[in-house]
């Protein structure tokens, strides 16, 4: 599977997406984009519908957790919205992501379109080691958790998940596709971030996709920052 760079467009509304979005139109570049929770939930879903007709490809990044039944019924309408990449958290069990699956496969079915990549989110990039046992209480490795949580994954028919690329060889030794956050290039800003690589270092480790904000979203030349990190990864 080629490996690809997804930016993380953590805008407040569409107009800042756009305005960011600009320059790589001049270029005939159409990166792949995250769309999150920030925007979604401000747009609602017209604006995958938008950047669909673009021809923009959409990894959509909603972290979904809840009751199997709630999580598949959602799916079905991320299915119907012809992104190609969506997520939720394994942590939700694998009864929840076998409803995921479904819903997601039954969606896309509805409107005849391929169904997305179903991604795990094993531990977010924002947690370490200190964190997972003194405020979650999980009295494990983050690695061995992170490990258990993606067979769960697999078990439940993901496709892959979303670790940092400290972990990703496990998950390919696994069969999963690894899809990467928490990517800066060097020398930038770490911010909330805790488990970080560059996109050299996730090539190296594994990584399918890996997605980049800030190093590219805050550069002062935006087109020529998304430029380095697919030259160095891709």
């Amino acid at each position: 599977m080629k490996r690809e760079v997804i930016i993380a467009c953590d805008f407040p509304s569409k107009t800042e997406l756009y305005d960011f979005l600009k320059p790589f139109e001049k270029e005939s570049l159409k990166p792949f984009l995250k769309i999150g929770m920030e925007l979604f939930y401000r747009e609602g879903p017209s604006i995958v519908s938008e950047l669909k007709s673009k021809g923009a490809k959409i990894f959509l990044d909603l972290k979904l957790h809840d009751i199997p039944n709630t999580v598949g019924n959602a799916m079905k309408n991320i299915g119907r919205l012809g992104v190609e990449i969506t997520n939720l958290h394994a942590a939700g069990g694998i009864d929840m992501m076998k409803a995921a699956r479904k819903g997601l496969d039954e969606g896309a079915a509805a409107v005849k379109v391929k169904s997305p990549i179903l991604l795990a989110i094993t531990q977010l990039t924002s947690i370490d080691d200190e964190a997972l046992k003194k405020e979650l209480l999980i009295n494990v490795a983050l690695k061995d958790t992170v490990i258990h949580y993606a067979k769960n994954a697999k078990t439940a028919g993901c496709d892959g998940v979303v670790c940092s690329a400290l972990e990703v060889s496990e998950m390919n030794k696994l069969g999963l596709i690894g899809l990467t956050p928490g990517i800066r290039l060097e020398g930038d800003n770490t911010n909330d971030q805790k488990r970080l690589a560059t996109p050299v270092f996730a090539k190296q480790a594994g990584s399918t996709y890996i997605v980049v904000g800030r190093s590219i979203t805050h550069a002062k030349n935006t087109v020529e920052a998304y430029k380095k990190c697919v030259k160095d990864f891709e």
